[in-house]
């Protein structure tokens, strides 16, 4: 299996794209900034969305997405999310005034797009490949993924503060090959980071401890003022867990 990164970064900028993902050909985790670089092509291709949160940077592709390649498509993309997260798209998103509703156009029988609720602990099987969501602890509700190929997993943390139960979930993956976990914040601001329910350098290690599995890890999420000071924390604080700061068009196998 392979995943691509589109975006990664907590913010925008030159060369900087916020969170997505896109699994092989067709399967999209979080619908940043970074959907806009694929082709139309590529985007028509795109059938299943695993959203972590409604928050802007991570959704603010999706109705664009929609518009895009709606009319290419032979079926409705389909959008997988907590029920709160669904809800705050209805409400804030596909509510005729930001934005259409697309998951009543061009028809109501026919719409460019469907919205599923999963819960977490849920898991999707799309062509072979399981998509299962995980615990996430942040303002909103959220959740990260575990995406298991067969052969081997990768789990995506979403954004996130500390949490315990992440960390139950990813112990118990057997087949465990990547950890994208987030670290949004320097430490200077680590009051912050709880607030706002994101990790800094000094959480990123604390987190860390709790894994027990042998794992790459890459680091994702640095806000962008601060990116390079973030990766020298990032090295002083983990350096015994060997962590990569996640790259735009990077591309992970598993």
């Amino acid at each position: 299996m392979r995943l691509k990164v589109l975006g990664c970064s907590g913010g925008i900028g030159p060369g900087l794209r916020t969170t997505a993902m896109l699994a092989d050909h067709d399967v999209l985790v979080d619908a940043g900034t970074g959907v806009g670089d694929l082709a139309i092509a590529e985007l028509a291709c795109i059938d299943h969305v695993f959203l972590t949160h409604a928050h802007l940077d991570h959704v603010c592709c999706l109705p664009l997405l929609a518009d895009a390649v709606g009319r290419q498509r032979a079926q409705p993309l389909m959008v997988h999310a907590l029920a709160e997260t669904i809800e705050a798209l209805r409400r804030h998103l596909f509510n005729g005034q930001l934005w259409p509703d697309f998951t009543r156009l061009p028809r109501p029988g026919s719409p460019y797009l469907q919205l599923h609720e999963i819960r977490t602990g849920e898991r999707v099987e799309i062509a072979g490949r399981g998509f299962t969501a995980i615990p996430a602890a942040h303002t909103v509700p959220a959740v990260g993924y575990w995406i298991d190929s067969g052969a081997a997993s990768l789990v995506f943390s979403g954004d996130t503060g500390p949490n315990p139960a992440l960390w139950e979930a990813v112990n118990a993956i057997a087949n465990l090959r990547h950890l994208l976990i987030e670290t949004a914040f320097c430490d200077r601001d680590c009051a912050l980071a709880l607030a706002a329910r994101h990790l800094c350098p000094r959480l990123l290690r604390h987190e860390l401890g709790m894994l027990k599995r042998p794992v790459q890890i890459h680091v994702t999420h640095l806000k962008p003022a601060d990116r390079e000071s973030l990766i020298r924390e990032i090295e002083e604080a983990a350096s015994e867990y060997r962590p990569q700061v996640l790259a735009h068009g990077q591309v992970l196998q598993f």
